[in-house]
């Protein structure tokens, strides 16, 4: 997830190493997380002849009627979650680009309640529908938020703030962000300098669940695979080690570099690769453009080249997908 910076310009992270990793861009690309239009913006002004650009938020959808009108039929907005990418764009594809995690444009409007820095509602819907973080908070037992906090945020105090929410909401029902805030950062020492808010994988982790984020990243990869032509591009921005284990492994097992067997258990026949991977290690920002945008700094790229091996059945138990039940399931 991006820093909670709220002066930090709308910049897409990662678009140099991007563009100079897939080559030479052409034909029709798909945006899965418009957003604010990076991106986009930035297939569009190095050649694809269309960008289809998909989000969730209605927000998004709105902003790109202004900044995309010059384009022309060149941009394509839809409403949907790229987990239905291949569905919604209705044609094969040259390229897919994911920028995981929140937007900056969600992060820095209060009434949205991703942020702990700005006081609002504690909603963090993406698509604005559905249940909120408020439901999550005021209505999961204390043992699924407990679980939520440690397996979506990495929160090594899980228990101790999920028991502090159920101790405070008993009193009166949780629906601010700065409600929340104090409740996580009362239960957590003071951070040093340098290091992150108190409150930052509480936030994250409640955001990942009430927007199925680790499902709709691994759904996504597997619809990718689905709508790209063969010699078509996958590029992959996270901001989280788990959501980049996912984009990790599942590239593993794509290319056929993961499943080698060991001496106890016989090799079971490879099957072709879906994938090439063309990042062997993840591309991290560079000192430049970490000081020009501090969202950078957690973020991580892969870039995979799509072979003509025809799409099949995915492993998703070999992905490491966090596996939780939640009363609104």
């Amino acid at each position: 997830m991006p820093s909670e910076n709220p002066d930090a310009p709308h910049i897409p992270v990662l678009l140099t190493p991007l563009l100079a990793g897939v080559g030479a861009v052409s034909g029709v690309w798909l945006d899965g997380t418009l957003g604010a239009g990076g991106y986009a913006r930035g297939l569009l002004a190095a050649g694809a002849d269309l960008v289809i650009g998909i989000d969730r938020d209605p927000l998004a959808l709105d902003l790109a009627r202004d900044w995309g009108r010059p384009y022309g039929e060149r941009l394509r907005v839809v409403q949907g979650t790229f987990s239905d990418l291949d569905t919604l764009a209705g044609e094969p594809l040259d390229g897919v680009v994911l920028d995981l995690g929140v937007s900056s444009m969600q992060l820095d409007l209060p009434e949205r309640g991703f942020s702990f820095a700005k006081d609002g509602p504690l909603d963090m819907r993406m698509s604005q529908e559905g249940p909120s973080a408020a439901d999550l908070v005021n209505h999961e037992d204390e043992a699924a938020l407990a679980d939520i906090l440690y397996h979506y945020g990495e929160e090594r105090a899980s228990r101790r703030i999920a028991r502090a929410i159920v101790k405070a909401r008993a009193l009166e029902p949780i629906e601010t962000t700065l409600r929340l805030t104090e409740i996580v950062s009362s239960q957590l020492p003071r951070p040093k300098p340098g290091q992150s808010h108190p409150a930052t994988r509480s936030f994250q982790a409640l955001r990942i669940a009430v927007n199925a984020e680790f499902h709709q990243l691994a759904e996504g990869l597997e619809a990718a695979e689905r709508a790209l032509k063969p010699g078509g591009m996958l590029a992959v921005v996270s901001f989280h080690s788990l959501e980049d284990r996912i984009v990790k492994r599942f590239l593993q097992q794509r290319s056929g570099r993961a499943g080698q067997g060991s001496r106890h258990a016989p090799m079971q026949e490879a099957e072709a690769p879906r994938f090439e991977t063309l990042t062997r290690k993840a591309v991290a920002a560079d000192e430049a453009e970490c000081a020009a945008n501090p969202r950078a700094r957690s973020a991580l790229l892969r870039i995979a080249r799509r072979t003509d091996a025809p799409a099949g059945p995915v492993d998703r138990s070999a992905l490491g997908l966090p596996s939780l039940v939640l009363k609104g399931d």
